[in-house]
Formats: C-alpha cells, sequence, structure tokens
C-alpha cells in the first residue's frame, strides 16, 4: 500500500463509522414506547461494535436501580446471570465509574474487584462500557461483551460507543418523558372518568363541550332524545338558574356567559329538556385563561347530581311525617285511656281499669321503642354507639332470638341450623339480640303465612356468620344496595299490604354490627325468590385456662408471657385519630404512647420499647413505610397500619415491607383491640422453634435466650432481620435453605419475592461476621439452592 492511500482509507473507515452511527441514531429514534427504545439502543450499540453480548443498567429519576436489558441473551442465560450475587456487585460498581471502560483482562479486572467468583453463563473474553448521561445526570450504562479469544474491542470500538450513549441518552430521556406524560395523563383520565362529580370542558370561542366524564353522561342521560346524537344534546337544554332565569344554551352558550370573567360558584340549576324533563345539579364553572391572561381558552364546568338530596330529603320529610303519625297514635290512646281513667262518671270496674292501665303500658313501651330507635340512629351516625362485647355463645344468642320472636308473635316456622363445634363470639347481647330480632321480624313481615324461616350459624374465618332466610316476595337487584340506609323500607309484605316501619331498623343493625367489627349484607335472587340477611361477629379469642373478661396474657416464646397490658406506640399526626385511638386502647387495658410528630417515632421506639407500633401510612413530610424500615432496624416489633388509604397497591406494598396488619379507617374498636391481640399473640410464638442451648460454631456463639451473638468473644451488633436470618440459618444448621424458604421464615413472605432481599442482608451479615465469601467458615453458599451453615456443637 502506498504510503498516501492510508489516510483515504482512514476517511472511508470515519465515514462507514459515521454512517452506522448515524443509522442506529435513526433507528432508536423511530418511536417513543420507552421499553422498546431501551432495547433498540441495546440492540443497536450490539450492531454498531459488532459485539457478541450487549446489556445496560438504567437508573430512574433518582439514580436508583430500575432495570437491566440484554441482547444476545437466552432467556436462561439472562435469568443466571440476573441470579448472580456477584452480578449485582460488578454492575453495581461499573454504573458508578465515570470514564469508559476497554477491559481486555476481565479475569485480572474481576480479582482486583474481589469477584473473581463470578461465573458468567456465557464465555465472555473482552468487555466493554460507557456511561449514559443527559444533561450532566447518570441514566445508567452500556455494557458490551465480545465472547471469543483474539477479538477483543478497539479504540475505535470504544469512542464509537462514547458517540452513541450520548445519542441514546437524549432518546431515553424524551422516551421517559413521553411515557410519564402519558401514565399522567392515563392517571387523570382515570381520576376525571371515576369522579363522582360531572366534568365538562368547553372550547371559549365556540361553546362547544370538547370533553366529558362518565359521570356527566350519566346525569344528563335522562334528558337525551333518542332521534338525536348525543352532540346535539347542547343545542336543546336550557337551564333555570337559582333567581328564576331561564337560559338557553342554543342562543347564549355558557362560554359567553363566563365571557366577562365572570364564575359560577355552587349555584343550584336546573337542566332541562323542551319536554319538560329535568335534573338539578350543583354546578362550579371556572374560565381558564392563556399564559398571558389575555384570552380566555376554555371552560371547565363541574356538575355534582342533586338527585340523590332530593331523595333523601323527600324520605326525610316521609320519615318525619311517619313518625309523627306513628307517635301520635299511641300518645292518642294513651291519652284516651288516661282521661277515661280520671272520669268519675265512668263507673269503671277493676277488670276496666286494669284494661285501660294496659294500654297506657303498652302504648308507652310502643313510644320508648321508637324513641330509643332514633337515638340509635344519631349514635350510629356520630360514631357515639355504644357496644361492650363480651365472649358470648352463639347457641344463646339465637336462642333468645327465638324466644322474642314468638313471644312477639311470629306465625312462621323457625328453623335453627347451629354446629355443635362453633367457637364463642364477641358480642354485646343486648345489642345482638336486638339485631337478630329485628332480621327475624322483617323475614316474618314480608314471608308468605307459615312459610319456613331459617337461622343459621356458621364459621367464617377468624369470624361467625349468623343469617336470616325468609321464602317471601324477595328483593330487587336495584333495590339491594339501598336497604341499609336510613328511611328506607321495601313496599308492601308479601301479599301486596303496605306495612307499618320507621325505615330505620336495618340501619341500625348496620351499625350495631359494625361497631362489634363485623359485616351484614343482604341477597336475593329477585322478586318472589325470598332473601337473606347475613352478618359477622369476631371469635372470642381465648383458651380454657383464660378468663372470659378482663386483661388477658399470650402465650409467649419459651413459656413466657405477654401481658394485654403491652405498651403500644400511635403515630399519626391527626390528633382525632389519635385520641380515638388513645381512648380504645386504654379501654382494652394497654398502655399507649402517642405521638403527632413521626420524627420522634424512633426515639420513642428506643426509649419506651414498645410491643406494638401503630402507624397511619402518609404523613407530611415523610413515607408511612419508610419510618416503619426505620423502626424495624433498631426493634423487632409488630407494625400495623391505621390508615384511610384503601387501595390494594398500598395494602400489597406495605405487607411486602414487613407490615403486621393493616386497616383501613373508619374502623370499630373491637376489630382494633381484636387485631392488635392477634399481633402481639403471633409475634410473642414466632421463636419457638429456637433449641434452649447457645449454638457453638468456631469462634462464632449464638445466645438464643438473650439474643446475642459474639465472635471470638467479641458482641456483635446485629439489626433484628440480621439476627432472625443468623438464627433460622443456625437452628436448621446442617440443611441447605432456599430463597423461598428463608423469605417465609425471617420476612414472613408467603408469595414468591425477591432473593435479592436475601443476598443483600446476608452481605452485611457476613461483613459484621468476618466471614469471606469466598472461603467462608460459617454461611456456604450452595449454588442453585440458597444457604447453609454447617452443624455446631449445640446440633
Amino acid at each position: 500500500m502506498k504510503i498516501d492511500e492510508r489516510p483515504s482509507l482512514e476517511m472511508r473507515a470515519l465515514q462507514e463509522r459515521l454512517t452506522k452511527l448515524s443509522e442506529a441514531s435513526l433507528r432508536i429514534n423511530e418511536n417513543l414506547d420507552f421499553d422498546s427504545v431501551l432495547q433498540d439502543v441495546v440492540d443497536s450499540a450490539r450492531n454498531l461494535t459488532d459485539a457478541r453480548y450487549g446489556g445496560m443498567t438504567v437508573l430512574d429519576h433518582e439514580g436508583r436501580f430500575e432495570r437491566f436489558v440484554t441482547s444476545g441473551l437466552k432467556d436462561d442465560e439472562r435469568r443466571m446471570l440476573a441470579e448472580m450475587p456477584e452480578s449485582a456487585l460488578l454492575f453495581r460498581h461499573l454504573n458508578v465509574v465515570g470514564e469508559p471502560l476497554r477491559i481486555d483482562d476481565l479475569s485480572g479486572y474481576l480479582k482486583a474487584l474481589d469477584l473473581s467468583g463470578w461465573r458468567p453463563p456465557v464465555a465472555v473474553t473482552s468487555f466493554l462500557v460507557a456511561p449514559v448521561r443527559n444533561g450532566g445526570v447518570r441514566m445508567g450504562s452500556l455494557y458490551l461483551t465480545k465472547g471469543q479469544e483474539g477479538r477483543e474491542f478497539t479504540r475505535e470500538d470504544e469512542e464509537t460507543l462514547v458517540m452513541f450513549a450520548s445519542q441514546a441518552a437524549l432518546v431515553i430521556a424524551n422516551a421517559r418523558r413521553y411515557r410519564d406524560e402519558q401514565r399522567a395523563r392515563a392517571d387523570l383520565e382515570a381520576l376525571v372518568n371515576t369522579s363522582p362529580v360531572g366534568v365538562v370542558v368547553f372550547d371559549a370561542k365556540t361553546g362547544v363541550p370538547v370533553s366529558h366524564n362518565r359521570e356527566t353522561l350519566r346525569i344528563v342521560e335522562g334528558l337525551l332524545d333518542p332521534n338525536r346524537p348525543p352532540e346535539q344534546i347542547m343545542e336543546i337544554l336550557s337551564l333555570r338558574r337559582m333567581d328564576g332565569r331561564e337560559v338557553s344554551l342554543e342562543e347564549s352558550p355558557l362560554a359567553d356567559r363566563l365571557s366577562a370573567g365572570r364564575t359560577i360558584r355552587a349555584e343550584e340549576i336546573v337542566i332541562q329538556a323542551p319536554d319538560g324533563r329535568s335534573v338539578t345539579t350543583l354546578v362550579n364553572a371556572t374560565a381558564i385563561y392563556s399564559e398571558d391572561g389575555a384570552e380566555m381558552e376554555s371552560v371547565v364546568v363541574t356538575l355534582q347530581d342533586m338527585t340523590p338530596l332530593e331523595e333523601l330529603e323527600r324520605l326525610r320529610a316521609e320519615f318525619l311525617g311517619m313518625v309523627s303519625h306513628e307517635l301520635r297514635a299511641p300518645l292518642t290512646s294513651v291519652k284516651g285511656s288516661a282521661a277515661t281513667l280520671l272520669d268519675d262518671s265512668a263507673n269503671l270496674n277493676a277488670a276496666e281499669m286494669r284494661q285501660f292501665h294496659r294500654i297506657i303500658d303498652d302504648q308507652a313501651d310502643r313510644m320508648r321503642r321508637m324513641i330509643s330507635d332514633l337515638l340509635d340512629v344519631a349514635h350510629i351516625e356520630t360514631g357515639t354507639l355504644s357496644v361492650n362485647p363480651e365472649p358470648c355463645s352463639a347457641a344463646v344468642l339465637m336462642d333468645q332470638a327465638k324466644t322474642s320472636f314468638v313471644s312477639g308473635g311470629g306465625g312462621n316456622d323457625l328453623q335453627i341450623d347451629l354446629p355443635p363445634d362453633l367457637p364463642t363470639v364477641m358480642a354485646d347481647r343486648q345489642r345482638i339480640a336486638q339485631v337478630l330480632s329485628n332480621l327475624l321480624a322483617n323475614a316474618g313481615k314480608y314471608s308468605r303465612e307459615f312459610s319456613t324461616i331459617r337461622l343459621r350459624a356458621e364459621r367464617q374465618g377468624l369470624y361467625v356468620g349468623f343469617s336470616v332466610a325468609n321464602e317471601g316476595r324477595g328483593v330487587s337487584a336495584e333495590r339491594l344496595p339501598y336497604l341499609f340506609r336510613k328511611y328506607v323500607r321495601i313496599e308492601g309484605d308479601s301479599a301486596g299490604r303496605q306495612v307499618e316501619g320507621s325505615g330505620l331498623g336495618l340501619a341500625i343493625c348496620k351499625g350495631v354490627v359494625e361497631a362489634h367489627g363485623g359485616r351484614i349484607w343482604a341477597e336475593s335472587e329477585g322478586q318472589g325468590s325470598g332473601a337473606r340477611f347475613t352478618f359477622t361477629l369476631p371469635v372470642a379469642e381465648q383458651t380454657e385456662s383464660e378468663p372470659a373478661v378482663g386483661p388477658q396474657r399470650l402465650s409467649g416464646r419459651r413459656g413466657h408471657e405477654v401481658s394485654s397490658h403491652a405498651r403500644i406506640l400511635v403515630v399519626d399526626d391527626d390528633p382525632q385519630t389519635l385520641r380515638h385511638v388513645r381512648d380504645v386502647l386504654s379501654r382494652a387495658g394497654y398502655a399507649p404512647i402517642v405521638t403527632a410528630d413521626p420524627n420522634e417515632a424512633v426515639r420513642l421506639v428506643e426509649s419506651d420499647r414498645p410491643q406494638l407500633v401503630l402507624l397511619d401510612l402518609v404523613f407530611p413530610d415523610t413515607d408511612g413505610i419508610e419510618l416503619m424500615q426505620d423502626i424495624l432496624d433498631i426493634a423487632e416489633v409488630p407494625v400495623i397500619f391505621l390508615t384511610a388509604y384503601g387501595r390494594d397497591q398500598n395494602i400489597e406494598r406495605a405487607f411486602d415491607m414487613g407490615a403486621a396488619d393493616y386497616m383501613v379507617k373508619p374502623f370499630s374498636p373491637t376489630e382494633l383491640a381484636a387485631r392488635i391481640k392477634a399481633a402481639l399473640r403471633k409475634h410473642a410464638g414466632l421463636d419457638h422453634d429456637e433449641p434452649p442451648e447457645p449454638f457453638t460454631l468456631g469462634d462464632l456463639t449464638i445466645d438464643y435466650f438473650h439474643r446475642r451473638v459474639h465472635v471470638a468473644g467479641r458482641q456483635v451488633h446485629l439489626t433484628p432481620i440480621e439476627y432472625d436470618l443468623l438464627r433460622v440459618l443456625s437452628v436448621n444448621s446442617g440443611r441447605a435453605l432456599s430463597h423461598d424458604q428463608l423469605l417465609r421464615r425471617v420476612w414472613h413472605i408467603t408469595t414468591a419475592g425477591d432473593p435479592q432481599v436475601v443476598r443483600t442482608h446476608l452481605r452485611r451479615l457476613r461483613r459484621k461476621l468476618g466471614d469471606e465469601a469466598d472461603s467462608p467458615s460459617y454461611i456456604f453458599t450452595e449454588p442453585g439452592v440458597g444457604y447453609r451453615m454447617p452443624e455446631g456443637e449445640s446440633a
């Protein structure tokens, strides 16, 4: 080759590199799907450098590991690579290296990092790493490997990868931004669509609605003309405002009404169709202006359907009229009987006088029952309904209800189904007798004459379910959800007659049952199929040696007892919740420690050593789950969340991170006390499998009784999780335990968990014990299985 030909060859090679780089850049810019972009980036990086395998670690906005993408690896190879503990350490190291790396002596590099035990599932000779940065922020790293000797990466490969990584960073950032915007948009649309308030957005210039949610359609669906498309509804509707003025939306669009900047705030407006159909709504309307405030762009209108409130007001008016009538009738009887008794000219004999006295007594009892119902409803609404549960036999409750039903004139055949092995329940006898009597009376009212009513009890997990079923007219599916509301009555009995009643009975049943920590519901297959009402009561947790009432003691570790006077820390920034929970704990015999400051919680755990923690999920400046982790790092204590957030994702995350239980507000005092008791009992019995003598293995000694660990006479301070991990391995010495077994026994995770959790804590434990992973003395890795400790002197 001539000397002057060399620059032209280098120029052509450079042009080819730039052409391939440009094509790769275009390829990764073809779409904005985040997952597709990541895969395209790794595939393109491989093709640019003729690499055998490729990979990329991706970091999130906070610099934490988000995902690992590979190219060229089979599924089983990728899985093996991800499950190796050394892989995580290697990639974590490479992910903080600031400059590109071209490694030809990979074994020497791994040895320098103390990772000589890394055995990838594929042959790797040469290694090339480039950081992925955007605006100075590390987004991850690109990794390329070659698997054939003599095919190492060149300096040109390194330069190409660095240039490609800078372009890929911008594409990944755009794709991530697009993904986040799409998620935010989807979340907002889901929130608006599931909102119980109608939302409509109007174009300011045309007055035409440009978007609306489902609730808006539901509100106006009764006004739609079946012969006209829904889009034309604005052309036919008119509004009647509170002052009586009527506005035609066709002649004066709502956007025009707000063109002068006027807004509508909580105004009751009737939307009506030309044929007289109408719906009353509570309207708020706000104009949205451009950024400079010069032009109105749109109008946002919210509509709240007032129909339920109107129906409630109608029922309330009917109820007041009915109560007046119901009270007037016995009052008239009392007044007439008393007037007759006081009339000296009546000349009544003894039998007649007793009859009038009996009338007065019966009618007074009738008025007392009605007034008692009214007071019960008031207490239920304010959350002050008083119940005093105590262990009680289900048979006693059902027998009392049967006696009340028969003595009250019930003419139906009553069949009782009561299994012999039912546990006792926590019940206020008088209140639950009231519930059963009410349900039986309703069943009799709406049953065919002389038909059978079935009263049944059965075990349902931690509860006992009581059900009352009749063979009457049944309840339509549309009416079922409303049965337990105030003032609601089922119209007519089985013969079509109007049935008297206040419409409060089932509402009171619901309040009483929920105050016990249970729930109540109704089932019916429709008209003519009868109905079944079921409610649950919690099982009384006691053994034969435990007293029925008063402070109880829970069986604990190695025969020790845990008193129900346990100290319980309550952390909640709502003062009303703190006060309520403190009172509940005090009445249950516990010693509450309360604070509204989450920053004080860890200090209180260290100083007061509570046996259990009740924790809110959300605080203004911190996350409840993160606070739980701080608590669990210094104390082995069960944590129960008390929160208003009942989404499945929150509950799953809390249990995955170590919560003992999760309760959604509002909750009954009985249920809270029962769950605290169950958590303390479970926690007290966790270590029943520990041997009585210390475990010794070489210089390592584990004193189970005092929960202390020594190595060569030096005490080793472990976190509760690290101690439990060492305890489980030592108790099962000589036997290999898998990741799943350790997750179940240490973290109490019954579903599939992340093995990385075990590996991370095991590395910390080994470091504190001075145990080397390459040549261990205490904890050995069993490839493909898990971990094992050799048998000690106490085994």
